[in-house]
């Protein structure tokens, strides 16, 4: 008896301590969803709103071509990102969790480095690098490689890519470096006297024990990228721009803000049954060690 009152005791002590962070939580977060969510159904006669539930603007969220293209353009350019975010991230994880042996918070520190400079700033740093007369074209022309500057590798898809990439290269190296750290070393030195060679033992012990890092790093990295709207509209010229550039417009320009939301909760929701589609892939994959 007193054993369960210490519990209920212990229990409302740990909810008064969250409720503050819960309550901020709701309020930052929950908060403004709901508003969204509900003034998509609303209407907009420039200043006047019509509280009329309506689903008007989710029709033509999905029924203007232009909308459902920048959709999955978003879409597409986003997973192309954390493929290639994720494909590069893990070789720099693995390289420090299992071949530095000294000084690893040196090298976590300094993958860190970018973070000491506004994202803004590097965006615009990419755009001088990509530039028709930026770093790489006029590198390119002096060695010789190329006669007239590139004209591909900006205000397109691939520039959004490669920004976005770099830009959160950083999200997808920690979580998997953290994954890869907590595999018990046993296990690799168990199967390496069961014969099994070094592709082997990766294919079968260390990918599917480090998978919920390569998860929280796809889903990191895919997540957020999909809303970006200041890496397509400085570098990504008409054919980069993505979804969260018509809803900034809706929002703005167009001053239509309840189909903004429209597009705002459709896209949401594409991008949680993406999440959603990889996260039991994934799962499914690192289950268990073979």
């Amino acid at each position: 008896m007193r054993m369960r009152l210490g519990l209920d005791r212990e229990a409302r002590r740990g909810l008064l301590l969250l409720s503050p962070t819960a309550g901020y939580a709701l309020l930052m977060l929950a908060a403004p969803l709901v508003m969204v969510v509900t003034f998509s159904f609303w209407t907009q006669d420039y200043l006047d709103i019509d509280t009329t539930l309506t689903l008007n603007n989710y029709r033509e969220a999905w029924s203007e071509p232009i909308y459902r293209v920048l959709m999955f353009r978003s879409l597409r350019i986003s997973l192309i990102v954390t493929l290639a975010t994720v494909l590069l991230a893990f070789p720099v994880a693995y390289f420090l969790s299992f071949h530095v042996t000294q000084r690893k918070a040196l090298w976590l520190f300094l993958i860190t480095v970018p973070f000491w400079t506004s994202y803004l700033i590097r965006v615009f740093l990419w755009k001088v690098i990509l530039g028709f007369n930026g770093v790489l074209n006029t590198a390119l022309l002096e060695v010789g490689f190329i006669e007239k500057p590139l004209t591909f590798i900006l205000y397109n898809a691939n520039a959004v890519v490669l920004t976005l990439a770099h830009a959160w290269a950083p999200f997808a190296i920690l979580p998997i470096f953290v994954a890869l750290e907590k595999i018990d070393r046993s296990l690799l030195e168990a199967a390496e006297d069961l014969g099994d060679g070094p592709l082997r033992r990766f294919v079968r012990v260390t990918l599917p024990l480090a998978m919920p890092g390569v998860i929280a790093a796809t889903l990191i990295v895919l997540i957020p990228t999909v809303g970006d709207f200041i890496t397509p509209r400085l570098v990504g010229g008409t054919e980069g721009l993505m979804i969260a550039n018509m809803i900034q417009v809706q929002f703005g320009k167009a001053n239509n803000a309840p189909l903004g939301a429209a597009l705002a909760v459709s896209s949401m929701v594409i991008v949680a049954a993406v999440s959603l589609v990889i996260y039991l892939a994934g799962k499914k994959l690192g289950g268990k060690v073979e």
